[in-house]
């Protein structure tokens, strides 16, 4: 693996674990697509630091048992906007 790949890796997994981001979050702040952030997390950083990797996949999992309530909150708050319109 290329040394920048690894670099990324790490640096969007502490990233991940500093501000509790998703990853569609965080893909956006780094310019990257949110299949190439997965993958880092989930695949390479097992190689580079497994304790790491563990680390993250914690939060992970929090965000996907937490999704439906984000997809739910922000369809509440599409339609206050579209009510407030009228």
């Amino acid at each position: 693996m290329k040394s920048h790949i690894e670099e990324r890796a790490v640096v969007v997994a502490k990233y991940i674990l500093e501000k509790n981001t998703t990853v569609r979050q965080t893909a956006k702040t780094f310019g990257v697509s949110k299949s190439t952030i997965h993958k880092d997390v989930t695949e390479r950083l097992k190689e580079i630091n497994p304790y790491l990797a563990k680390e993250v996949k914690n939060v992970l999992d929090k965000n996907k048992s937490e999704r439906h309530i984000r997809g739910g909150m922000a369809t509440k708050l599409k339609y206050l906007n579209d009510y407030k319109k009228m």
